[in-house]
């Protein structure tokens, strides 16, 4: 298969994609970022957490 040959085929599978409206993509970047957030908040209480109970048991 040669490369014009994979391109075209991969330019009419790409027609066959159901892609999201901007309204839908908007909403699920706001749920990654938020979900990002609460994430990086847990394990920041928790690293704050368990180093602080290092810092009194091990130092």
């Amino acid at each position: 298969m040669s490369l014009v040959e994979y391109l075209k085929s991969t330019r009419g599978e790409l027609k066959h994609v159901s892609w999201p409206r901007q309204k839908q993509t908007a909403f699920f970047t706001v749920i990654v970022i938020l979900l990002s957030i609460i994430t990086s908040a847990f394990l920041g209480f928790f690293d704050f957490v368990f180093t602080t109970l290092l810092d009194l048991f091990v130092i």
